[in-house]
């Protein structure tokens, strides 16, 4: 039951990396470098929310590699 998960999870990545590619009419280049530049933005916006949550609320944890 596990892999048959898996293997829709599976399924669902190809089909988002060819929608990916795609919207870059099949240059994959520019397709990992847009990803990229997607995910330096979303790891920026962590680091900016996570310096906004008290101490106190968050009971010390912090969010962190």
């Amino acid at each position: 039951m596990a892999e048959a998960a898996l293997n829709i999870h599976a399924d669902e990545l190809e089909a988002a990396t060819d929608e990916a590619i795609a919207a870059f009419d099949g240059d994959v280049r520019a397709a990992v470098t847009a990803l990229l530049a997607a995910n330096a933005e979303l790891e920026a916006q962590v680091t900016r929310l996570s310096s906004r949550v008290s101490t106190g609320y968050a009971r010390g944890r912090t969010i962190g590699r």
